[in-house]
C-alpha cells in the first residue's frame, strides 16, 4: 500500500515560472504559472520559453508590464485618432479601362497607399490595408479596410474611374 502523500509535499515539487511566450495549455506570454519542477528546469527554462518566478522577476516583471500598458495605452489613442481620421474618406483611383468598363488588371494596396498619401496627405503602410482586388474589377465606389491596431480598423471608401 502506497504512502498517503499530503498537498503540502506536492506543492513542493512545484515551482512558479514566468512565461517569456506563449505555451500550449500553460499559458500566454507573462503569465505567472506554477508547473512541476521537471517540466520549468529541464524543458521550460533552457528552451527560453520562460524563467523562474523569484521576488527580483516578479518585481522586474511588474514594472515591465506597467511601462508597457503605459505605452500601449499611447499607441491606442494615436490609432484611435488616426482611425477618426480615416472613417469615410474618400480615394479616387484613376486606373486605364477597357471598352466594356472592365479595368486592366485590379486595384490593389499598394494603389491605395499611394493614393491616401497623395489626396489626403496620410502615410499608410501598405500591409494594413486590405483591398480585395479579385472584386475589384470594374469601375465603381468600393471599400476598403486599414488594420491600424490590434482592433482598431478604418473603413476608407474607393471610388474607381477611368483615366
Amino acid at each position: 500500500m502506497w504512502p498517503i502523500v499530503s498537498n503540502k509535499i506536492k506543492e513542493d515539487y512545484q515551482m512558479e515560472i514566468i512565461l517569456k511566450q506563449d505555451v500550449t495549455n500553460l499559458g500566454y506570454k507573462d503569465d505567472i504559472v506554477k508547473v512541476k519542477n521537471g517540466y520549468a528546469n529541464n524543458y521550460l527554462i533552457p528552451q527560453g520559453m520562460a524563467i523562474m518566478a523569484t521576488p527580483t522577476n516578479k518585481k522586474i516583471h511588474a514594472e515591465t508590464l506597467r511601462q508597457r500598458a503605459f505605452k500601449e495605452e499611447k499607441i491606442r489613442k494615436d490609432a484611435e485618432t488616426l482611425q477618426a481620421a480615416l472613417n469615410g474618406k474618400t480615394v479616387v483611383l484613376k486606373t486605364k479601362v477597357g471598352e466594356n468598363g472592365q479595368l486592366f488588371g485590379s486595384v490593389n494596396n499598394i494603389q491605395v497607399a499611394d493614393a491616401l498619401k497623395e489626396q489626403h496627405n496620410y502615410d499608410i503602410d501598405r500591409k494594413t490595408i486590405v483591398v480585395d482586388g479579385s472584386k475589384i474589377k470594374e469601375v465603381g465606389n468600393y471599400t476598403a479596410i486599414v488594420n491600424i491596431h490590434k482592433d482598431i480598423k478604418a473603413e476608407i471608401n474607393l471610388t474607381v474611374e477611368s483615366e
